[in-house]
């Protein structure tokens, strides 16, 4: 959405649409994956080293990588498409587009996966019923006849198209709708709250739910994010034919495959050796800290082969904060806990993971002890390196108050410096959207 606002509109994003967790995670970084003999399905990575738009502060990169899973491994796959035909999707970057992605998702399908068609405008309607996806033409036909017009019932479309995926579940496979709308949900069932109570009670019976977002107009981003987390599911927007590609096709099985869920973070300073500390984005992904190890409590889900990437920016004990951070007031009838012992041995924080895997309701823990090297920043890898970049991009279309020595022209130079292997070229679009950025920025 940001690369639309900037390349198409020509203008800079409103600094409230700018989701900085969604753009460090737009990118592959290469982590290394779990090794085989591993139970755990995803391998974890932490790393610190100097805040590089404020030397005096320290940034940690904390970094999953999930197992990948070859294609002819892949589970079997019971998908539904509910696709948005309403008058709203009338345009080409909407139901065009999305009709050119699945044409794409079905190349990579095999004939134990089966699809059905569900469209919804003013109301709902199964226009094909669950068909061996190697049977393309029947598929391709019944897509090509969708007309867009009418109003949205995306409520009703929601409904008939989990009791489709319910009257054909797979046992041990992969049983998920995929919605395919610009958010415009304007009659029926149509409030936030009513939708995500749904989709949170078939996804605990056993059927996710994907969510494509395509066109910008009058897509509700923030209650598609909502069903689509709810939902045990993941959320893409799709602007162009490349980026129905990088999801549909070289991250397929990321997509459609959930290999945990509720996965949560919760990282504990070491208050001997930090004095303060702020997690970079994820504003909308926050957990009370008594949810953690709550089982209850829904968190992320992480796909097959995905990647996902958060940094922390510290501030060490005895630096002088340069931000206005706010001042504790001194307690009158107490004093502070004591530290315990744990707080001398050096250690910077403590990262600790919660996980699911996906037919289990009791959570797994993991806990990393994590020390600083003192490693500068032109000492981490090119991953590192390039998520900063990201990181400090997003602060400055945020108008972050956080971005300290940086610019454009920083942001630039460090992401330039750590493109590394980039075969789709993404990375090297960020250039330009950086510099597309500026520009706007310097009207």
């Amino acid at each position: 959405k940001v690369r639309q606002y900037l390349m198409q509109y020509h203008q800079l994003p409103r600094p409230d649409a700018v989701r900085i967790e969604e753009l460090l995670n737009y990118f592959q970084y290469d982590y290394s994956p779990p090794a085989e003999s591993e139970s755990v399905p995803f391998a974890t990575h932490v790393d610190v080293a100097a805040c590089p738009w404020n030397p005096r502060y320290r940034l940690a990169r904390v970094a999953i990588q999930g197992r990948e899973i070859a294609q002819d491994v892949r589970p079997h796959s019971n998908l539904v498409l509910l696709i948005d035909s309403s008058g709203s999707m009338n345009a080409p970057n909407k139901l065009p587009l999305l009709k050119q992605g699945l044409g794409l998702l079905l190349r990579q399908l095999s004939a134990t996966d089966r699809i059905a068609l569900v469209a919804y405008a003013g109301g709902a309607g199964l226009v094909l019923d669950s068909t061996p996806a190697s049977e393309t033409e029947t598929i391709l036909g019944a897509l090509s006849r969708l007309r867009a017009g009418g109003s949205t019932n995306g409520g009703e479309g929601l409904e008939l198209a989990y009791a489709i995926a319910r009257d054909h579940f797979i046992e041990g496979g992969t049983n998920r709708v995929l919605l395919c709308t610009d958010g415009d949900f304007n009659v029926g069932q149509s409030g936030t709250d009513q939708l995500v109570r749904m989709v949170e009670q078939q996804s605990s019976s056993g059927i996710d739910l994907t969510v494509l977002g395509f066109g910008m107009g009058n897509l509700n981003d923030s209650m598609l994010e909502q069903i689509s987390g709810r939902g045990n599911g993941n959320y893409a927007f799709i602007d162009t034919i490349q980026e129905a590609n990088k999801v549909l096709v070289q991250q397929l099985s990321g997509t459609l495959v959930t290999i945990a869920k509720d996965v949560k973070i919760q990282i504990e300073f070491n208050r001997a050796e930090v004095a303060a500390y702020r997690l970079i984005g994820y504003e909308n992904r926050l957990l009370e800290s008594e949810d953690f190890a709550d089982d209850t409590k829904d968190a992320g889900e992480i796909g097959a082969g995905h990647c996902v990437t958060a940094l922390y920016e510290i501030i060490p004990s005895g630096v002088t904060p340069t931000d206005d951070l706010p001042q504790v007031d001194s307690l009158k009838y107490q004093q502070p806990p004591a530290l315990s012992a744990a707080a001398e041995s050096g250690e910077l924080m403590t990262v600790k993971l919660r996980y699911k895997l996906p037919d289990e309701e009791q959570s797994e823990l993991i806990e990393r002890v994590v020390r600083d090297s003192g490693a500068a920043f032109d000492q981490t890898d090119e991953a590192f390196q390039f998520a900063a970049a990201v990181a400090g991009f997003g602060m400055l279309l945020r108008g972050s108050q956080y971005s300290g020595e940086w610019n454009y022209d920083t942001v630039s130079e460090v992401a330039m410096s750590s493109i590394g292997s980039d075969p789709h070229g993404l990375r090297r679009e960020f250039v330009d959207l950086v510099s597309v950025a500026q520009s706007l920025d310097d009207r």
